[in-house]
């Protein structure tokens, strides 16, 4: 398959921010891309830094004019393309959702990310309800994708279920950068720490994992940190954690790569950890904390 990533600095700019992906888009699909996935809320900056009500009006209805705009260009270029978008559900109820659309420019199924943060400098709970979809496969031209956004990154349970309904590539839109008051040490444990856990999943399902983040730096509209200093880095792992293809840190970037989506079978059959799991042993992990 071959797979086109955008990795951007956005601006405050919507209309511009929409334009430069519209341009990368068809490049990528001029350069033969099947599939194209961009970052977490890529139309505008990460607003999530403070909590401000005005915030809202970012949001879109899904369907509606956004959505309009995307399916055109995943059909003006016979893509399936993955998008990730601010949802206005109805007044007072919003989410952070992936919606991907098919070659025809009909949108083939959403996901609303489940896992919502709340640290400094991201405050997503004040803007996002979490997901009631589930962890729910979405059926494309090109294969069956398991698109899940940023934080779900670090859950494996939510990789697995994925991988159990029969996902053949895990989809990270992402947001993700460095506090302004980290040390070089954090900074580095961090951004392998986000790596290794997302190679993780690849290894432990046997399928390839495809995360998109941002780039560049952000300020805090509220002046109380020095802002986001987005690590970039988007990569392609492929079947056992392997290291196809990854970005800078800090620089705009748009590739396709041909992912070897057949060598599944192969690494299945090496290390079969579906035969192997014990599942009638793991009924505790619906608890939150077993302390008895």
């Amino acid at each position: 398959m071959k797979i086109g990533i955008i990795q951007q600095h956005n601006t405050d700019n919507v209309e511009d921010n929409r334009s430069r992906l519209a341009q990368k888009i068809k490049a990528l699909a001029q350069q033969g891309a099947e599939l194209i996935v961009m970052q977490e809320l890529h139309d505008s900056l990460y607003f999530c830094q403070v909590e401000d009500v005005n915030n809202f009006n970012l949001a879109t209805e899904i369907p509606g004019d956004v959505t309009a705009f995307y399916g055109s260009l995943a059909k003006d270029n016979q893509i399936v393309l993955v998008t990730s978008l601010f949802e206005k559900r109805a007044t007072g109820l919003y989410h952070n959702t992936a919606v991907v659309f098919e070659k025809d420019g009909s949108i083939a199924g959403k996901y609303r990310k489940m896992h919502i943060p709340d640290d400094p400098a991201y405050y997503e709970k004040f803007y996002f309800t979490p997901g009631d979809i589930g962890f729910k496969p979405i059926d494309t031209s090109v294969g069956r994708l398991g698109v899940l956004v940023c934080w779900d990154q670090w859950y494996p349970e939510a990789a697995r279920l994925m991988a159990m309904q029969g996902a053949q590539l895990l989809i990270y839109p992402t947001a993700i950068g460095y506090e302004s008051s980290d040390t070089p040490q954090e900074k580095k444990r961090q951004i392998e720490a986000w790596t290794t856990v997302q190679r993780g999943h690849a290894i432990a399902n046997g399928i390839p994992v495809v995360t998109v983040n941002r780039c560049g730096h952000e300020l805090d509209p509220s002046g109380m940190t020095r802002g986001i200093q987005f690590w970039g880095s988007s990569f392609i792992a492929g079947q056992q954690g392997e290291i196809l293809y990854q970005a800078s840190q800090d620089q705009e970037e748009e590739i396709v790569f041909d992912l070897n989506m057949e060598r599944t079978e192969v690494v299945r059959r090496w290390w079969p950890f579906l035969r192997d799991r014990r599942i009638d042993y793991y009924g505790d992990l619906n608890r939150r904390f077993i302390d008895d």
